[in-house]
């Protein structure tokens, strides 16, 4: 492998090149400017004091309230495609997007990929829910660790939703309301809601609060859903309607999704001295399934593979989930003189309820369940989490060349969970046509599992920044934390055991073994940034990050377990709990402007060392899926951003990242399941040195332009283009284990936007010529039943429709209105 000093070499002599492409403006000098006006500086606070965006010394990008409608950006999907270095796969409503920075990921890139490598924080709040982008001044995306600057901790990244402050001193209001259609929807999209801002006692107490429904028609549909489980036939002669039509019925549009998005804060300020919010959010999604199509994801043997269109799912069953997020929190702020003291408190809330086909996942247990010619079988998954958050932070405010931040973190988290699969009429087939011994189960349930998890975890942070000269700071930072897991789990089988060892067929029997982890540590950071003159600074950093280990939440095995011969699910020893993982991130980075700030290009290259990296992995017994540790992994690149004004009437925008990420060393655990003395217990490939990480692509490109001109004497028409694109991505690592590459593609939206003080109309085209691409997979080529993407196939492999592709949104178009008043 290169050096790290020849890869940061080679990717400088890039951007170089990069920059003079995008900038052939530079070489006139900025005194060939005449005109007054300039790029708006956006103020952040991401190193957690105000600031230009152009001034931090870090790599962060910044999407204001008025970008974020230019580009009709609506939730953290759109943002990424906007950020350099984020990736975040747009899997629909139903399930939690993976989020990746820097190519940092080594599961496949399906429902499962982890998103832990990124903290996102609601205010001052760590809380992750893909929020509707509703009264949001701006987000913030940090790229690189954060854990000196920040109490959650992260391996890549932090992603800050800065909602709006309640305004003391006048009282306001939006409604707002867009009407959609998609282009493979039988039914139109809506969107409304409204913003109140109201003084209670001017200048020191007031109200603001505000709501939005969003509802989505879907695109997707489900037209092979069976009419009654364990009756109706799932896999009936196609060539028949008669048959299909008395079996199966069509859902259309069946990835529909309804959300409510609410939230009301109170502000107090007593005195000039104390500022207090107290805010409560909610978020309700009702979702109806996957965004997921087997076209071209089936074998050729399947019936099924010659009609199936590309907006279609072949799943047996609607997938539908529930979903409610809330924050209660309470933001305090005091300024003491020397230093300001912020207290972030904050109890957040999650349940979920759903149901998801598992027809496939049976049959390819081989355990004879497609003898059955009425099989199917079903899903019911629920989930509670509850998470208490104490932050406190002190950031000096003197005026001499020392400043520091010092933090403290504590977050206690419960979660618990239970999966229950169903197998409807298979007990009663059994009994009659095997004649097995035992008894039937009204209930139908075949597998019950639940799981309750503890996990504390606090921390202290800080940095300290020392003023060298006027040019130079040099940052110092240091986190120091702990956490301990503790974990409940436990897993029946209770159709087997009620069919074969004679158990009552209403008794469930969960016997809960008990895991913990823990782990404690240090991390650092240091930075420096050089002031080259008023218009160009340059910086360079070493930071570390971590993710905190845990539990599997799967039952321990038995002390003899190699002399049991029965069907079991179980973790021996070395599955049942995994390590924190961590990395190293090395970064140089650049921030310039030109002609007078007409011009802003930044650049950054980085190399990142990631260290036990947490993967996915399998138990030898019942083939569950679980977290275990890699020996690492790399991923080295350079990002690009350019801002400049082309007139004043014309802005444009371009963002770019190439990322190299690559496993270092082989991984045995990603793909095949190996005993205890390391034997494989499967024909699986494992992951290799200089294998390719999976799920993001290693270029993205974003270009955007806005055109702004005065109509109709006072009028404002803002028409705006954006281009958003990315190279191929890969589905497992180094496409082993049936991974497939995913062609890259481009997607173009348009907006027109006409307003005046009070109101404004927009229409917009989202996908502007209706671009059909894959955006991420779920499972792999070996669930098409086809012999050429996988060995030792079971009984009924040609009728096998679990692999499928999540497809991108088709073009959507719309209108949007808005009216503000002011009182």
């Amino acid at each position: 492998m290169k050096s790290a000093a020849n890869i940061l070499f080679a990717r400088t002599l890039v951007a170089g090149a990069v920059i003079a492409a995008f900038n052939p403006v530079m070489a006139v000098g900025q005194e060939t400017s005449v005109a007054d006006k300039e790029i708006e500086k956006i103020e952040v606070t991401a190193t957690r004091r105000s600031g230009s965006l152009q001034e931090v010394p870090l790599n962060i990008s910044a999407l204001t309230s008025d970008v974020m409608a230019q580009q009709n950006i609506e939730n953290l999907d759109d943002v990424a495609r906007w950020v350099p270095g984020l990736t975040v796969t747009d899997q629909g409503g139903r399930s939690s997007s993976p989020i990746i920075v820097r190519g940092l990921n080594t599961n496949s890139s399906g429902p499962d990929s982890d998103g832990g490598t990124v903290a996102t924080y609601f205010g001052e709040i760590p809380l992750f829910v893909n929020m509707r982008l509703i009264d949001v001044e701006r987000v913030e995306v940090l790229i690189g660790p954060q854990g000196t600057l920040y109490g959650a901790g992260t391996l890549g990244g932090a992603i800050r939703y800065i909602p709006k402050a309640v305004d003391l001193d006048f009282t306001s209001g939006e409604i707002f309301g867009d009407v959609f259609a998609l282009s493979e929807s039988d039914s139109a999209g809506k969107e409304g809601g409204f913003v109140f801002n109201a003084p209670i006692i001017n200048g020191e107490l007031g109200v603001r609060a505000s709501l939005n429904y969003f509802s989505n028609p879907g695109f997707i549909d489900y037209n092979y859903v069976v009419q009654e489980g364990g009756t109706s036939l799932s896999d009936p002669d196609f060539s028949d309607p008669q048959a299909t039509s008395q079996n199966l019925r069509q859902v259309s549009d069946a990835n529909g999704e309804d959300t409510l998005t609410a939230r009301i804060a109170l502000r107090w300020t007593p005195s000039d001295w104390v500022d207090g919010t107290l805010s409560y959010f909610y978020q309700k999604q009702d979702v109806e399934g996957r965004s997921i199509t087997q076209h071209n994801a089936l074998s050729a043997q399947n019936p099924l593979a010659e009609v199936i269109g590309p907006y279609e799912s072949a799943y047996r069953y609607e997938e539908p989930r529930d979903k409610e997020d809330s924050l209660l929190s309470l933001e305090l702020k005091a300024d003491l003189g020397f230093a300001e003291l912020v207290s972030a408190t904050g109890y957040a809330e999650f349940d979920a309820s759903g149901q998801r086909d598992q027809t496939d996942l049976l049959i390819r247990l081989d355990y004879s369940y497609e003898e059955f010619p009425a099989f199917s079988a079903y899903t019911e998954e629920l989930d509670n989490e509850t998470n208490f958050t104490q932050e406190l932070r002190l950031v000096s405010q003197n005026t001499g060349p020392l400043s520091w931040i010092a933090g403290f973190y504590y977050n206690k988290s419960q979660y618990a969970g239970s999966s229950k699969e169903y197998t409807p009429g298979f007990d009663d087939y059994a009994l009659s046509v095997w004649e097995v011994p035992g008894n039937a189960r009204a209930d139908d349930l075949e597998y019950y599992s639940a799981e309750d998890t503890d996990i504390t975890e606090s921390a202290l942070f800080g940095e300290l920044t020392y003023a060298v000269t006027e040019q130079l700071d040099i940052t110092v930072g240091l986190r120091a934390y702990e956490y301990d897991v503790s974990s409940l789990s436990a897993v029946d089988l209770p159709l087997y055991n009620s069919l074969y060892e004679g158990r009552p067929g209403d008794e469930v029997v969960l016997d809960y073994g008990h895991e913990e982890a823990e782990d404690s540590g240090t991390l650092f950071k240091i930075n420096a940034s050089y002031r080259f003159s008023g218009d160009t600074m340059g910086y360079a950093t070493v930071s570390e990050g971590f993710r905190i280990g845990g539990a599997n939440g799967l039952a321990a095995c038995p002390d003899n377990i190699n002399e049991v011969n029965n069907q079991i699910i179980c973790a021996v020893p070395s599955e049942q709990v995994f390590d924190a993982d961590t990395t190293t991130n090395y970064e140089l980075g650049v921030k310039t402007s030109y002609l007078r700030n007409r011009v802003q290009l930044n650049a950054a290259l980085f190399n990142v060392d990631w260290d036990n990296a947490q993967v996915g992995g399998a138990t030898i017994n019942g083939q569950q899926p679980i977290t275990t540790n890699a020996q690492g992994a790399n991923a080295r690149g350079v990002e690009l951003s350019l801002r400049t004004l082309v007139s004043d009437e014309l802005t444009m925008y371009a963002t770019y990242a190439n990322t190299r990420a690559e496993l270092t060393a082989d991984a045995p655990f990603l793909f095949g399941v190996f005993d205890e003395a390391g034997t494989p217990l499967q024909n699986y490939y494992d992951g290799k040195d200089g294998d390719r990480l999976p799920g993001s692509a290693e270029h993205q490109f974003s270009f955007g332009m806005t055109y702004s001109q005065e109509i109709l004497a006072d009028k404002m028409l803002d028409v705006s283009y954006g281009l958003t694109a990315q190279s191929d991505v890969f589905s497992t690592v180094g496409l082993r284990q049936n991974g497939e590459a995913l062609p890259g593609y481009a997607v173009s939206n348009l907006t027109a936007r006409v307003s005046d003080t009070a109101w404004s109309v927009t229409f917009y085209v989202d996908n502007l010529f209706d671009k059909y691409a894959y955006t991420s997979t779920r499972r792999d080529r070996g669930d098409m039943g086809d012999p050429t993407f996988a060995e030792m196939l079971p009984n009924g492999t040609d009728i096998l429709r679990n692999y499928g592709h999540y497809v991108l949104t088709p073009r959507r178009i719309g209108v949007k209105f808005d009216y503000r008043f002011e009182l």
